[in-house]
């Protein structure tokens, strides 16, 4: 059987990571794996090709800027892959990502819905049903249930400094990604996500639930003293918080914020930052750019005596669930997705905002030791996040939706 993935990046970043995983386990297990990608580094065993070049992407950039209309652009780029998947004729097309101006869905959905081809759609974020916005968490936003109109996350991703077509957009999704009908199935990485999507536009599609997955061999306890060593920690109490980009809706603002309220025996390590973050923080706070070592960051991982996570927007919390297979316990807002992370045992939610309760929290596993919770995140990762049984996961839906081909 022959998989296409199609996914804006490869390698980098947690759609990246996913998407080779999958076409690893793919090879394993004798398909025969093909990865679409518009940005990112060639690796494993999959047969690649990149989707546009630079001046593409450029110009969709100009055109979702000025004119709001992200995944409109780059017509050429996807005539071309349109031209290759007829080429290889794949069984099944598995979407991921596929805005960041690189793919049009106009022409794309077009074809796929002539090709008959089965569809499998992975959301990682809720951008495929609303106008505009990839989170609406942010400002509570509800419009998306029935017309997008009058954004008011204009300025944010995938922003717009002149135009909002989100009315349009809304339209235009509805119509080109319904398209698809029984061919189309939807596959959420949280349940969160997926009662989301079955309030959208999308509600009558197939759908499905399948958790992103983690390297349990890369992500474990690799607790050493090199890492205290090197940033002077000596026996402070480590907090530690990862994001792939620090944002408002990620909540530096709230470390910031946190640091004025930890003891002297307590430091932040906040890792993901980019240098202009980095030159602002308080001493208490140790700024790490983002890394795609993985191994370097079990190691932070190990390192914490807990994880906080003060993001208000996650799909699913891939950051949490590393966190959790290297033994560290959670403190998270109760927010999006991220509170199905946290089982019973693996630490704490509390309502957003809520400082206060952060600081109790993190303040009872340090009372209580880590150890009291690592075995317990530990055997939460293996039974819910391993990689290699979510990717298997994909594969029985693959072979599922082959057998009804075959009918």
């Amino acid at each position: 059987m022959k998989i296409l993935q199609v996914n804006v990046t490869l390698k980098k970043g947690s759609t990246g990571k996913i998407v080779q995983e999958i076409g690893l386990t793919l090879n394993r297990n004798k398909f025969e794996s093909f990865i679409a990608f518009g940005r990112g580094d060639k690796l494993g065993n999959s047969k690649f090709f990149k989707i546009g070049g630079l001046f593409s992407y450029f110009l969709h950039v100009a055109k979702s800027r000025l004119l709001d209309q992200q995944g409109l652009g780059s017509k050429l780029a996807t005539k071309s892959l349109i031209k290759k998947i007829e080429k290889i004729n794949p069984d099944i097309i598995h979407l991921h990502q596929i805005h960041g101006y690189y793919l049009n869905y106009e022409l794309f959905f077009t074809y796929l819905a002539q090709s008959n081809k089965k569809v499998v759609w992975t959301f990682h974020d809720c951008w495929a049903f609303t106008g505009h916005c990839c989170y609406f968490v942010r400002v509570n936003c509800v419009k998306w249930k029935t017309e997008c109109n009058h954004c008011p996350l204009i300025n944010y991703y995938p922003k717009s400094i002149a135009v909002d077509n989100s009315k349009n957009n809304f339209l235009k999704k509805k119509e080109f990604f319904s398209s698809l009908g029984k061919n189309l199935t939807i596959v959420s990485v949280s349940n969160w996500m997926d009662r989301l999507v079955s309030e959208s536009f999308l509600k009558e599609t197939n759908r499905n639930v399948i958790y992103n997955g983690v390297d349990l061999d890369i992500f474990r306890n690799r607790e050493s003293n090199d890492l205290r060593l090197k940033h002077k920690i000596g026996s402070k109490k480590v907090i530690l918080g990862v994001a792939n980009i620090w944002s408002d809706i990620k909540g530096l603002n709230d470390f910031h914020k946190l640091s004025k309220l930890i003891s002297n025996n307590e430091i932040i390590i906040l890792i993901g930052l980019d240098k202009s973050q980095i030159a602002n923080l308080p001493p208490n706070i140790i700024g790490i750019q983002r890394t795609e070592n993985q191994i370097d960051l079990s190691h932070y991982y190990s390192l914490a005596d807990v994880f906080v996570s003060t993001s208000l927007a996650e799909s699913f919390g891939l950051v949490t669930a590393e966190s959790l297979a290297c033994g560290t316990p959670i403190v998270a807002y109760n927010s999006t997705a991220t509170p199905e992370l946290v089982k019973e045992g693996c630490g704490f939610v509390v309502d957003a905002g809520q400082l206060s309760e952060i600081l109790k929290k993190i303040n009872v596993i340090l009372d209580a030791g880590k150890e009291t919770y690592s075995l317990i995140c530990r055997n939460t990762a293996i039974k819910f996040f391993n990689k290699d049984i979510q990717c298997l996961e994909y594969i029985k839906l693959y072979q599922n939706l082959s057998a009804l081909n075959e009918k």
